[in-house]
C-alpha cells in the first residue's frame, strides 16, 4: 500500500485509494507485433501466426452472460475509425463506434414514428434474409462432407445468434430512451487531436452506465498515424513508441503517454462524481486500463501495465506478480465477471480467479 508512485502515477494522485496498479500480468503465447492489438480482451493464443482464429472476447462474453437486460448488450467505441478489440465466439471483430455524436444520438435521440418504422421494418427485412439463407444452407448442408457441414454447423449457431439479436433489438424499439439534459457533443474531425477526441468518447462512459443504455463498454484507444497535438511533441505517436531509447523520442513519448493516462484519470473522476442511491457511479463499475504490450519498442507482450479502479474491490495497492513467470491476465478478468454476478470459473486462457 506504501508503494512510491511512478511519474505516470503521479497523475492520478487524486485516486491512489479507488485503484489498484497490477504489474506481472499478461496473456499466454503472445506474439505477432501489433497482433496482439487483437487479443488484448481475448486471450487467444498466437495471434499473427498462420491458422490464427480470434476467439471471444470478455466484453461480448459477459454481455451473451447478461443477455439483453439493456437496450445496449455491450458497446465498443473508438478513438479512429472502426476497429476494435471486441470479437464474437466465432472470432469475427465486431465494429467500434468512433464517432461520439452517432453514439450519443443512438442512446438518447428518440427518433420520430416515421423513423422508428423505417428502422423496424429494417430489423424484419434482416429476418426474412437470414431465413432464407437457412433455408440455403439446410440445402446445401445435404450435398456436403462431414467437414463442411462441421463449418455449416458454425454457421448455422451464427446465423441463429443474430435472429436472436434482431428479435431483442425490435424489443426495444417501442421503449422510450433515456432522458438526459447533457447536449450532443460535436465530432472532432481532426485525427491530430489525440487528447480531445479520447476526451469526447471516454466522456460517453458514465453517461452509458448511469443511464443502464449498457453495462458493458469496451473503449480502443488507437495511433491516429498522425502527429498528434501535444505540446512538444514532433513526431508521429507510433513511431515514438518505437524509440531506440532514443532520449528525444522517450521525452516526447511521455508526453503523449501523460495526457492519455490524465484522460483515464478524468474518467475516475468523472465517475466519482455520479451518485447513485447504494454510493458513486464507480462504487459500481469496474473500469480496467491497459495495454496490448508491456514493453512496445520491443513488441514485448510481457508485464503489461494494468489498471483497475472502482467496481467495489479493495483498492490503493501494487500488487506485484512474478516478472519472470506472468500470472494469466485472464484471472483478473474472472475476478471481474464473478464482480459482476456473472456465473463463470475461467475464460481463455485463465488458471483460476485473481484474489488481492
Amino acid at each position: 500500500a506504501d508503494y512510491e508512485a511512478t511519474e505516470y502515477l503521479s497523475l492520478l494522485a487524486a485516486h491512489r485509494r479507488d485503484f489498484t496498479l497490477f504489474t506481472g500480468l499478461s496473456h499466454p503465447d503472445q506474439g505477432g507485433e501489433h497482433a496482439t492489438e487483437m487479443t488484448f480482451l481475448s486471450a487467444a493464443r498466437n495471434p499473427g501466426k498462420d491458422g490464427f482464429r480470434n476467439s471471444i472476447s470478455i466484453d461480448r462474453f459477459a454481455a451473451e452472460k447478461l443477455g439483453s437486460v439493456t437496450r445496449f448488450p455491450s458497446i465498443s467505441l473508438s478513438s479512429n475509425g472502426p476497429s476494435s478489440q471486441t470479437y464474437t465466439s466465432s472470432g469475427v471483430m465486431i465494429p467500434a463506434e468512433s464517432s461520439p455524436s452517432r453514439m450519443f444520438a443512438s442512446l438518447f435521440l428518440q427518433g420520430n414514428p416515421a423513423e422508428v418504422a423505417r428502422q423496424k421494418q429494417k430489423l424484419a427485412e434482416g429476418r426474412s434474409i437470414l431465413d432464407e439463407l437457412m433455408e440455403q444452407t439446410r440445402t446445401l448442408s445435404r450435398k456436403t462432407t462431414a467437414a463442411d457441414r462441421e463449418r455449416l454447423d458454425e454457421y448455422f449457431q451464427s446465423v441463429r445468434k443474430a435472429e436472436t439479436d434482431l428479435l431483442e433489438a425490435e424489443a426495444w424499439m417501442d421503449k422510450p430512451k433515456p432522458r438526459i439534459e447533457q447536449p450532443p457533443p460535436d465530432d472532432i474531425p481532426d485525427k491530430s487531436d489525440l487528447v480531445g477526441r479520447v476526451r469526447l468518447v471516454l466522456g460517453l462512459v458514465p453517461l452509458i452506465v448511469q443511464t443502464d443504455s449498457s453495462r458493458i463498454v469496451s473503449v480502443f484507444i488507437q495511433d491516429h498515424q498522425v502527429v498528434p497535438q501535444v505540446q512538444g511533441v514532433t513526431s508521429e505517436h507510433h513511431n515514438l513508441s518505437h524509440h531506440g531509447k532514443d532520449p528525444a523520442k522517450i521525452v516526447q513519448l511521455k508526453k503523449i503517454e501523460r495526457a492519455l493516462v490524465s484522460c483515464y484519470g478524468e474518467l475516475i473522476g468523472q465517475m466519482k462524481q455520479k451518485q447513485e442511491a447504494t454510493g458513486s457511479l464507480l462504487d459500481s463499475t469496474a473500469v480496467l486500463f491497459g495495454s496490448n504490450l508491456g514493453n512496445a519498442n520491443a513488441h514485448d507482450p510481457r508485464n503489461l501495465p494494468i489498471l483497475l479502479s472502482g467496481g467495489g474491490f479493495k483498492h490503493g495497492r501494487h500488487i506485484a506478480h512474478d516478472a519472470q513467470h506472468n500470472t494469466p491476465l485472464s484471472n483478473l478478468f474472472v475476478a471481474m465477471l464473478q464482480n459482476a454476478g456473472i456465473e463463470s470459473d475461467a475464460f481463455a486462457t485463465s488458471s483460476g480467479k485473481l484474489t488481492w
